[in-house]
């Protein structure tokens, strides 16, 4: 069976705008957020990131729908205050909707994707990665998939969301071999598992287990076997204009101390309690 790319609905980002600095004009781009030189030039002690919106205690929307917060927003501002930059984290739309914005240029910067080489296209790869992750597989919990292997899904009717990857090696196998619908969103790809309308879910375990605590979607269970295990990266379009060799390696090297510092384990756990807090 080959991977069924179903988008069940569309969704549609919204153009933020914000007032630049005194004495700078604000690019009228997608982002709106863009702030340039009194010569028109982009003022790159200024970058723009977003990332995907529905990734929690990694990355979630702000109470007023025009901001990401969460422990790789907190991740990537400390990068750019060790950089000598201010990295401004925006909700740009879906997840997909911002991986097609780092296709454009309209936003600099993806605080926390993993690698693909049909990625590494359009945007650069900064290493070390700073944080790990767990892909697993989600079920009804009165069905019992025996999940031990990516053979064992064949023949079943999954569920992700759209534009979503879980490592190289899985999205071939999936894309030959998986029957894989999208959805546009994690809350609705959970609501369909839990009435019946699908047989699996693949997701991330933390971000699907809060969201859905939050969505109040109970009956749900994953499996231990992870999917893949996979490492998020900071990355950079191909097409900003602020993306040179010398900022690169400002980045760079900021990163470098902070993950040696392994300062992002205290920024989930803060984020965590953070997450929990804002919803309830």
């Amino acid at each position: 069976m080959k991977w069924a790319i179903t988008v069940l609905s569309a969704v549609v980002a919204g153009t933020l705008f914000s007032a630049a600095p005194q004495g700078q004009a604000q690019a009228q781009d997608m982002s709106g957020q863009f702030v340039v030189n009194a010569d028109g030039s982009r003022d790159c002690t200024h970058l723009v990131a977003s990332g995907n919106p529905d990734y929690p205690p990694y990355l979630w929307q702000s109470e007023d729908g025009t901001h990401l917060l969460g422990a790789a927003a907190d991740m990537i501002k400390r990068v750019g205050e060790l950089a000598g930059v201010e990295i401004d984290v925006i909700h740009a739309g879906s997840w997909g909707r911002v991986q097609q914005s780092m296709r454009e240029g309209s936003i600099d910067l993806i605080a926390g994707a993993f690698l693909t080489v049909p990625r590494m296209e359009y945007m650069d790869y900064f290493y070390p990665a700073f944080q790990g992750t767990r892909t697993v597989i989600w079920t009804r919990d009165n069905l019992d998939l025996k999940y031990l292997e990516w053979s064992d899904l064949i023949g079943l009717e999954g569920l992700t969301v759209i534009d979503n990857s879980f490592g190289q090696r899985f999205d071939a196998y999936a894309a030959e071999n998986l029957n894989i619908r999208e959805v546009p969103t994690l809350e609705q790809g959970l609501q369909m598992l839990a009435l019946n309308r699908a047989e699996y879910l693949i997701y991330e375990e933390f971000p699907a287990k809060a969201v859905a605590a939050r969505e109040k979607v109970t009956d749900i269970r994953s499996y231990t076997v992870p999917v893949s295990a996979e490492n998020l990266y900071l990355t950079m379009s191909h097409k900003s204009e602020c993306n040179t060799g010398k900022l690169r390696g400002k980045i760079a090297q900021a990163l470098f101390k902070l993950v040696a510092d392994d300062v992002m384990a205290g920024m989930v756990d803060a984020n965590i309690a953070r997450w929990g807090s804002s919803t309830n």
